[in-house]
């Protein structure tokens, strides 16, 4: 089971702050209690889940990231008052820090609890989960389709991959979504350079590897789903 955050005053500030960040918006877990568990070693971005909280590293450091991430929701209720595409996203929290990832991870629904119409994203801090923010607009998206509540383990270990800079073109990597839908679950990792075919192949293949998935995944730019929304066609595929 997922090692419990010790309750020292400076965590449990940390932990405060992501339930009241969203409570409000239908993501927080009821009195911050943890749902599931923590991934073994062998999943992706080992060296993220390496670094779990325990009495010792609380006490004695923390462990910076790379980069700093932001969670961010689109609430369903916000979207079905038809307001324009993009502007019912709200950034939740900031994290640097692994404890602070773990602080926020075990106390946010996970995808399978979400709302119909929900969307989850974390994105590097800076970088707006919106086609015309100027580092996502000449870019594209991997995505991956899961039948509705299986999506839970798979998104964690997108995360964990991302944050863990495990993939080999770390720097192409915008953030990633999961939409959450009434049949089905859909998780997409988006990129910033869509026309570099040998990063998003690599990106697309060790993706699939971290999560032991199996079927196909196409890439779509972001140019062309703009235009043709879901007309577009997938550029390249794994």
């Amino acid at each position: 089971m997922v090692e419990e955050v010790e309750k020292s005053s400076d965590d449990q500030r940390t932990k405060d702050a992501a339930i009241n960040a969203t409570k409000h918006k239908g993501l927080c877990s009821s009195d911050g209690e943890e749902e599931d568990q923590r991934p073994t070693k062998e999943s992706a971005g080992e060296n993220v889940a390496d670094h779990t909280l325990t009495a010792k590293d609380n006490t004695l450091k923390r462990h910076p990231l790379e980069h700093s991430w932001t969670f961010w929701f689109d609430n369903p209720s916000a979207k079905s008052k038809q307001v324009a595409w993009g502007n019912s996203i709200r950034p939740i929290y900031t994290f640097s820090t692994v404890e602070e990832f773990w602080s926020l991870y075990n106390n946010l629904h996970r995808p399978s609890r979400l709302t119909a119409g929900a969307d989850l994203h974390c994105f590097k801090n800076g970088i707006e989960p919106k086609w015309e923010d100027p580092v996502c607009a000449p870019g594209g998206k991997w995505t991956m389709t899961f039948p509705k509540s299986k999506s839970d383990t798979c998104w964690l270990y997108t995360l964990l991959a991302m944050i863990g800079e495990q993939f080999d073109y770390g720097d192409e990597i915008c953030g990633a979504v999961v939409n959450v839908r009434s049949r089905q679950e859909k998780i997409a990792l988006w990129t910033k350079t869509a026309a570099n075919e040998a990063a998003q192949m690599s990106i697309g293949r060790q993706w699939k590897e971290f999560l032991d998935y199996n079927d196909v995944i196409g890439f779509i730019f972001h140019e062309d789903a703009k235009k043709l929304d879901r007309g577009a066609k997938n550029k390249y595929s794994t």
